[in-house]
């Protein structure tokens, strides 16, 4: 009995210990996202009119007088200064703590789906480049390839290092077989009616379809369906709004963006409901 008691104290401390950890993952991640948010409405800026990310310093659209440190915080600058410039008192646009809150939700999301791994930082990349190729296609209806790149190349290898610490190369198997179906099936859908689905649409696909076939080869179909759905259920809303009608040209990003995260976090038990 005695020895029993002890083993459930040592359970109970060991659960305390894996709740603190999750905590401090989970706050780690969203701060991080903070910042990385606030980088991201730089980009989300300058990227898709060619400019450099790192210079000039952030500065306001309307006077031109460089943003101080202590006005650049994500989100609490913007609080503070109740969403206008400190010096010519022009309005900040809420996009920019948007971004960044939604930017350090998603982080957090991924801690509390991946834990401590070698995937988290992968898929917090992934996050990242969804975040501002979302942004970027609903300003100007266009994703940038340099994202996508930019996106692989920082989340894949993590991808990359995870298999090898696993001693499994089954899954890196699937990342390409998953890029390649996504990237084929919109391919297809673009070559029909390259009016309405991007090339850019296309190599979004490419890019999702390879995390989430890490995940799985049925999440890949489940992402893309739910991205269909949720583009569907969009473009009903623009209509019944009467902003605008059957050849309106509504942005695809966003919504495989949503897709790709409904596959991320429930991609099995949606794929058993619908295998049922």
């Amino acid at each position: 009995l005695g020895g029993t008691a002890r083993f459930r104290v040592l359970v109970r401390a060991r659960c305390a210990d894996r709740g603190v950890v999750e905590l401090v993952l989970v706050f780690a991640a969203t701060v991080y996202g903070l910042l990385v948010g606030s980088f991201l409405n730089v980009a989300v800026h300058r990227v898709p009119a060619g400019q450099s990310v790192v210079r000039p310093r952030s500065a306001c659209p309307a006077c031109t007088t460089p943003i101080t440190a202590r006005d650049n915080l994500p989100v609490i600058s913007w609080v503070l200064l109740r969403g206008r410039c400190r010096t010519c008192a022009e309005p900040i646009s809420v996009r920019y703590p948007a971004v960044e809150v939604l930017t350090g939700a998603a982080f957090a999301v991924m801690a509390l789906r991946f834990g401590a791994s070698w995937e988290l930082p992968a898929f917090c990349v992934l996050m990242a480049g969804l975040v501002a190729v979302s942004a970027i296609d609903l300003d100007v209806r266009r994703i940038p390839t340099a994202i996508l790149r930019v996106t692989a190349a920082a989340g894949l290898p993590f991808l990359v290092v995870a298999a090898v610490v696993a001693s499994d190369p089954w899954p890196l198997v699937r990342v390409v077989i998953g890029a390649a179906g996504a990237y084929g099936v919109l391919l297809v859908v673009h070559l029909v009616s390259p009016q309405g689905m991007g090339f850019g649409d296309v190599r979004l696909a490419g890019l999702l379809g390879a995390f989430l076939g890490w995940l799985g080869p049925g999440h890949v179909p489940v992402g893309l369906m739910a991205g269909f759905f949720y583009g569907s259920v969009g473009g009903v809303a623009v209509l019944l709004a009467r902003r605008g009608d059957r050849r309106t040209a509504i942005p695809f990003g966003p919504f495989l963006a949503l897709g790709a995260v409904t596959a991320i976090l429930a991609g099995e038990p949606l794929l058993d409901l619908y295998l049922g």
